[in-house]
């Protein structure tokens, strides 16, 4: 067998927290190889290792059978690894061709135009990527974005990708669409590292899986030698419980209600939220599917005070809210789960008992006669983190230094702690893994069941799918449907997320 990469005994440590230690793992040529790891479990170092973003302290790597030493991730890409990051960095106000050759432009002196753009096509043939090199970003689908970034490494002779949670953010059309372009790879003899929570889309796209657990590896297998439940016991170390066990609903009364709601955007120039109107009711989650920029931000930002309305109304528990301010909405049992956690949600250079009393750092008990009573706050954070698994179990630990999920975790603590009427969260799993998730979803039932309203936002289809009771879908600002989450599959969501009809789908069922 030949090995594009293989990992020997790789250790990297920061300070006295170790973030991988001993990690051991190969790369065939032209396979599909996932990394599967709870949050904390060291792939994002590993991975940082390989872009030359760190040098590990132990072992080495090697390309191709040689030793190679990264000092910076220029060092990486000159090697054939390229990166694919779950968020993308591209230019919208530039063209596909532009942001392709960007920083490594065609033409000693003056740009080359037209050769950037022959470049640009004939790499997209090459591997079936097609893309108008001419079209600006800003106007592309999020599928076609991430094509540009494939591009954008392909183009720089990448012999391996790394790609970081691809499906994050497409709907199923379109992840269907990335594995073809990774069965395409394949087939050119290319090497993928998948890096997903998605156990589904590993055990359907990937040949072999190497999985991590507190900064080791703990095995590689054939993916065909694992089912979906066996790949998330070896993650977290336990049985994991996938079925959600809903039970049945007791619906109360409204709690939000949105009507003709109205949004532009800053500069209002243009409309991002159309003419909403939307209910949530106590113990229902109403989830909120569409593809990413089509309103939902604006939507949630809207009811939660932090963007001015243009048009509509907002009742919450009967009162109208639109001229309140954002912590008056806090104050009257609203409470926010943001979709960036680290812009929004946490002041990362703050420790975890900080960030878990932001909300009431004014008030009793945490404070008295304007003096902060720390060690009541501790207190109050410790059972907390007990309670939402945060990692590691120190209060004093800054939120800049823990992993995405656990960053997660600790907004999540002190937004459901505070026993509010309403919880609106947005994307509460992006980036966790399945013992995370399971947790979290759990959690959201709970509060379903006690009675708790709950509107939920997601891009995942199947959380939207598994825990919503109905769900509003949203196309260019517009609410296309709202539909009872029993009762619509997940391609027909898929389809009314694209602003088409199901009705064709439904009938060319019938025919088959």
């Amino acid at each position: 067998m030949e090995y594009f990469l293989d990992v020997v005994n790789v250790r990297k440590a920061f300070s006295s927290v170790v973030a991988n230690d001993d990690v051991n793992f190969r790369v065939l040529k032209g396979e599909v190889h996932a990394i599967l790891g709870e949050n904390g479990a060291g792939k994002s170092t590993l991975m940082k290792i390989l872009c030359g973003l760190y040098q590990p302290d132990q072992g080495e790597v090697k390309l191709e059978g040689q030793t190679v030493h990264f000092q910076s991730p220029r060092d990486a890409i000159r090697a054939g690894i390229g990166m694919v990051h779950q968020h993308f960095m591209l230019i919208p106000a530039l063209t596909v061709a532009e942001n392709i050759v960007l920083g490594d432009e065609p033409g000693a002196v003056n740009y080359d135009k037209t050769g950037a753009i022959e470049k640009v096509k004939h790499l997209s043939e090459r591997y079936q990527l097609h893309i108008d090199p001419k079209a600006k970003v800003a106007d592309l689908a999020v599928g076609l974005q991430q094509r540009v970034e494939i591009l954008k490494v392909l183009y720089r002779n990448a012999k391996m990708l790394i790609l970081d949670e691809p499906t994050a953010l497409l709907t199923p059309q379109e992840s269907e669409q990335l594995f073809e372009v990774v069965a395409n790879f394949k087939k050119q003899g290319m090497p993928v590292i998948f890096i997903s929570h998605k156990l589904d889309e590993v055990k359907s796209i990937a040949d072999r899986v190497t999985v991590m657990r507190a900064g080791r590896t703990v095995g590689s297998h054939d993916v065909t030698d694992l089912t979906v439940k066996q790949m998330a016991n070896l993650m977290v170390g336990r049985d994991v419980v996938f079925a959600l066990e809903k039970q049945p609903q007791r619906i109360g009364d409204i709690i939000l209600e949105v009507n003709d709601l109205l949004v532009k955007d800053v500069k209002k120039h243009h409309i991002k939220v159309n003419n909403i109107s939307l209910q949530v009711r106590k113990g229902e989650i109403v989830g909120v599917a569409g593809i990413d920029g089509n309103g939902q931000v604006e939507l949630i930002d809207a009811i939660t005070g932090l963007h001015k309305i243009s048009g509509g109304s907002i009742r919450f528990n009967g009162r109208e809210i639109s001229r309140l301010s954002s912590s008056d909405r806090v104050r009257a049992g609203m409470a926010y789960v943001p979709q960036d956690r680290q812009l929004y949600g946490l002041v990362l250079p703050f420790n975890i008992v900080d960030n878990m009393i932001l909300r009431d750092v004014r008030r009793k008990p945490f404070s008295n006669w304007g003096f902060l009573r720390k060690k009541v706050a501790a207190s109050y954070t410790k059972p907390l983190m007990d309670e939402y698994d945060i990692r590691p179990r120190d209060p004093y630990k800054k939120a800049e230094e823990l992993s995405g999920g656990n960053q997660q975790k600790v907004i999540l603590a002190r937004e459901v702690s505070r026993d509010p009427d309403l919880l609106i969260v947005a994307q509460p799993t992006r980036g966790m893994d399945v013992g995370a998730i399971e947790h979290i979803h759990q959690q959201l039932l709970r509060l379903r069941d006690e009675g708790k309203a709950i509107l939920l936002v997601s891009l995942e289809l199947d959380e939207i799918l598994s825990l919503s009771d109905r769900i509003a879908v949203l196309h260019e600002g517009k609410i296309v449907d709202i539909v009872s989450a029993e009762k619509i599959s997940r391609e027909q969501v898929g389809l009314l997320m694209m602003g088409q009809s199901i009705e064709k789908y439904q009938n060319e069922v019938l025919q088959q």
